[in-house]
Formats: C-alpha cells, structure tokens, sequence
C-alpha cells in the first residue's frame, strides 16, 4: 500500500512541472540600462558581478536598476567594565528597478547576525569579515528567488 502511494506521489510531482527553486542558481540574467549603486562598495560589487546583472548601455528599451546597500556592525551588549562583549552585523540592500521614473519593482532585504568579541583585535576584523561575506551570498540567493519568482 505504501509503495503505492509513493508511486502516485512521484507521478503527481513529475506530472505537474514541479522544480525546485534553487535546482539552477543561474536561472535568468537580467540586463538593464543602467545599473546605478551607492552605499557600500564591497557589497554593491558583490551583487553586481554575482553573473545576476548585466549592463547594455545601448539597449534603451532596458529598465534601469537602482542598488542602495548599508553595513552596519553595532555593539550589542558590554560587561560590568564597559568591554564589549558582542556584537550584531546587518546589511540592508534596497533594490528598485525603474522603467522612466516608474518604479516597477522594489524590495528589501535584511540579514543580521549576532556573534561575541573575539580574543584579539585580527580575529574579530577577520570574523567579521567572514560574517560580511556569508550575509551577502544570504542575500544574493534571497535576490535571485525574488527575481525568478516575480
């Protein structure tokens, strides 16, 4: 009965075009007029060369593309003499994507992550470089889900 079941199941799935969303990261590269950014540069950087945005200055049928990103790291919480004990890492991207002046898409994305103060100095610059970098691929995968399903 339950080998049944499975059959129908996996007959039903394979029947109706189910995909997994993350089967091909790679789904569509998006070209755009212009592909304008401010706020951080690392990340801006990062986002743009993922292979997700081109640029065709030529093309002027293409929707514009506007990137605001922020990187934050605030102290969290300190011990009775006033070290720090930890910290919070967030980055914010604000992505718009325009058609004259009219916006078409628009969206948000937010990661955080919280972590305690390191031993030295070096260690916590390279952690929180590290915590930087796995905060951005968060959100280019959030990005490539938004663009792929809209």
């Amino acid at each position: 009965m339950k080998i049944i079941f499975n059959f129908f199941i996996l007959l039903f799935l394979t029947s109706c075009g189910y995909q997994p969303i993350y089967l091909n990261k790679n789904l569509k590269n998006y070209e755009f007029k212009e592909i304008i950014s401010n706020g951080d540069l690392d990340i801006n950087k990062q986002i743009i060369q993922s292979a997700l945005f081109k640029e065709d200055k030529l093309n002027y049928s293409l929707n514009k593309l506007f990137i605001e990103s922020e990187y934050k790291i605030e102290e969290t919480s300190k011990n009775k003499k006033g070290q720090i004990e930890s910290y919070i890492s967030q980055i914010t991207i604000k992505i718009n994507i325009r058609n004259n002046e009219d916006i078409e898409k628009s969206k948000v994305f937010t990661e955080e992550f919280f972590y305690n103060n390191k031993d030295t100095k070096f260690e916590l610059i390279e952690y929180q470089n590290e915590i930087k970098n796995n905060l951005i691929t968060k959100i280019l995968e959030s990005i490539i889900l938004y663009m792929n399903i809209q």
